[in-house]
């Protein structure tokens, strides 16, 4: 499978990144708005923030799910029993925020909504007539007003050899949402299954955006937008060494947006959510 970089400049950008998405689930973008200072300052910030011990009195909130989450909370994909090797900090424009850090976290969160909201434009131009029949709204204006959508400051921590067997970084999953919009890592190992069943390598080089589909967005197109199952491997060698540092901006519907005739955003999000974390 061949993930075919888009130049967000391009005049056939939409179009391109449209059917990238829906031939595999991805789009990857080059050239794109977001500036790499503020992202490289997140990067630098969070990584000391994540080897301070402060970061243990933001501990998440089990009903609101906001904070730091642990190696020992972290999450265990659906079908998985295996925890991820990773801890993460959860942002929502409502929740805690560490005074650790600067607010470059919260201004990508405000120009990453603001991107996605473009991109859920162009995925609705060039939805078929047929499929955008069934969206209750337009896609960009499902998440005007969301608090729902979700900042996930990741860090997967050096590899130690002693980690659980058959434990990886983030197993086999897909995502929730509307769309998921990723800048790439401070390290490679994001991979995803293609439609010939194999394992297959996003391009993620320094400076790319990567898209993906979420469980919402199949849900709403009633499955013409694929949501794709994608994983991030251990590295190897010196890279094992290495701390990986990845900031996906989860876009997510108000809770009362009508996805289907089946869900809303917020009983979608409900029944995944149980199932997650009935684990933690």
């Amino acid at each position: 499978m061949l993930i075919t970089p888009v130049d967000f400049t391009s005049p056939t950008a939409a179009k391109d990144f449209a059917e990238s998405l829906h031939n595999t689930g991805f789009g990857v973008l080059t050239n794109h708005p977001l500036p790499q200072q503020l992202l490289n300052t997140v990067y630098d910030e969070w990584y000391g923030f994540f080897q301070n011990e402060a970061k243990h009195q933001y501990a998440y909130d089990p009903q609101k799910f906001d904070g730091y989450f642990s190696p020992a909370v972290s999450e265990t994909a659906k079908g998985n029993t295996k925890r991820d090797l990773k801890e993460f900090y959860h942002i929502y424009p409502w929740g805690r925020y560490p005074a650790e850090v600067s607010d470059a976290a919260s201004r990508y969160y405000k120009e990453g909504a603001e991107l996605a909201a473009t991109l859920l434009q162009w995925v609705e131009q060039y939805t078929p007539p047929a499929v955008k029949a069934k969206y209750s709204m337009p896609l960009s204006q499902m998440i005007t007003g969301s608090e729902q959508t979700l900042l996930r400051v990741l860090h997967y921590p050096p590899l130690q050899g002693d980690e659980e067997p058959g434990a990886v970084r983030a197993a086999a999953h897909g995502d929730i949402n509307l769309l998921t919009i990723l800048p790439a890592a401070t390290a490679a190992g994001l991979q995803v299954v293609g439609k010939d069943g194999e394992w297959h390598d996003v391009p993620c080089d320094f400076g790319m955006l990567i898209v993906n589909i979420g469980d919402m967005l199949q849900e709403a197109s009633d499955g013409y937008y694929p949501s794709t199952i994608h994983r991030v491997l251990n590295p190897t060698g010196d890279e094992a060494k290495k701390s990986r540092v990845s900031l996906p901006l989860f876009l997510h519907p108000r809770p009362e947006v009508v996805l289907s005739k089946r869900h809303t955003a917020g009983s979608y999000l409900t029944e995944r959510l149980q199932e997650i974390h009935s684990k933690v």
